[in-house]
């Protein structure tokens, strides 16, 4: 059975709900170094993401491949940008990372689509 992306997100979303309602401080925190670690810099927003991802990736973590995918296709990521990034990941990670490096592919084709009609 393949991977949705978009239904990862939606399922890990309403667990993250959840954990807003449960532990209000804790995700406000959580939130916050969010927005300060991503916010623009020295790096631009699409850069962090770029990182995000390759953290992502090299985690094996489905639902931060496929937050950090959506939020870079809002940024206005290029495809070749992506493949970039999922290069150092490759090189760095060896063969598990290279099949969650595909995994990340696989997102970012699922959420072209969204983007696109969304825009």
């Amino acid at each position: 059975m393949s991977k949705s992306f978009s239904v990862i997100t939606g399922d890990v979303g309403k667990a993250l709900a959840q954990l807003r309602s449960a532990v209000p401080e804790t995700m406000k925190g959580f939130g916050q170094m969010s927005q300060a670690a991503l916010s623009d810099g020295a790096m631009s927003p699409l850069q962090k993401e770029l990182i995000a991802l390759a953290i992502g990736v090299s985690s094996r973590c489905d639902a931060c491949i496929g937050f950090h995918v959506k939020a870079l296709h809002k940024l206005g990521v290029t495809r070749e940008q992506l493949m970039e990034t999922l290069a150092v990941c490759i090189y760095m990670g060896g063969g598990p990372t290279l099949m969650y490096a595909a995994e990340a592919v696989r997102a970012y084709d699922e959420f072209a689509p969204v983007e696109a009609a969304v825009a």
